[in-house]
């Protein structure tokens, strides 16, 4: 490998303008968690690195019509320590608390852990969850897209060499919602999930569910928004009999590997009660909304 550059542009589109120019293979790093450390086990070999920590856009947590927006390079604590998001979000928080250690969390990126695409991600399922859409700039312009739609495979997006994960938006949330994420890990504390399961759903006056999302993670080859799971909770009032449905939709969906961390029918098996947990959370969660 040769001489490996260092860029830090004060603007989005002189970063974008970098990554266009560059021949060879470029990286962006912002919290550099993960990124850092496929350099240093030569899992990459860019020429060139395009830091955005001093790019304002992607540093802000802000108010955004009823909803949040929030950059790429907000770290996993600034979002933990922002009350009102942190209130308003509770199942994404669960997931941005279990990135790591709080050294790890003072630098790592939900934006990040997009890109990193890692079947096993965290925050992304509760992202999916969330209904986020990611803001996405290039040298073509910007583009909104559907967080699911990041991720193609593992260690793989679907952004162009020369676009950058800008900021995310998380919509207003209807009274009575909520969400959780759950993952079932070997270790207690700073180890990858074998399963996760994250659940965001809304109840009418009558506490019959109207909405869900379901999100499941380190069981395919990329986190998985359930369409089947989220239908077997709407319209029901999130009983057993439902979160039932939801079990056998999500174990369905899952289609994961046998690793030294877990065989398939274990992660299966796990996601489906984890699915039920993760729901009643939600669940409460609604209820005191």
């Amino acid at each position: 490998m040769g001489e490996l550059r260092y860029e830090f542009p004060d603007t989005l589109d002189a970063a974008v303008a970098l990554l266009a120019g560059e021949s060879g293979a470029a990286r962006v790093i912002a919290g550099g968690t993960d990124v850092l450390v496929q350099l240093r086990t030569d899992t990459i070999e860019p020429g060139l690195m395009v830091g955005i920590n001093n790019i304002p856009e992607v540093r802000t947590i802000s108010a955004e019509n009823g909803g949040f927006r929030f950059g790429a390079a907000v770290t996993g604590m600034e979002l933990v320590e922002h009350a009102a998001f942190a209130k308003t979000w509770p199942g994404v928080i669960d997931a941005v608390k279990l990135i790591g250690s709080i050294q790890i969390k003072g630098r790592a990126t939900v934006g990040g852990n997009f890109c990193n695409a890692s079947p096993s991600a965290d925050s992304v399922p509760a992202m999916f969850a969330a209904n986020a859409v990611a803001t996405i700039v290039g040298a073509k312009g910007r583009r909104d897209v559907p967080v699911e739609d990041i991720a193609t495979g593992p260690g793989r997006t679907s952004l162009a060499k020369d676009e950058i994960l800008a900021s995310f938006f998380l919509p207003k949330r209807p009274p009575h919602a909520g969400d959780a994420y759950l993952r079932f890990t070997p270790r207690t504390e700073m180890d990858i999930a074998v399963s996760g399961v994250s659940v965001c759903l809304a109840l009418d006056g009558g506490g019959s569910c109207t909405t869900a999302r379901v999100a499941i993670a380190a069981v395919a080859e990329r986190v998985l928004l359930v369409d089947e799971a989220a239908d077997a909770l709407i319209g029901t009032p999130v009983d057993d009999a439902a979160l039932e449905a939801l079990a056998v939709a999500v174990r369905a969906a899952c289609r994961p590997i046998d690793d030294k961390r877990g065989t398939k029918t274990y992660r299966i098996k796990v996601t489906g009660v984890l699915a039920k947990r993760a729901a009643r959370i939600a669940l409460a969660r609604a209820g005191e909304r």
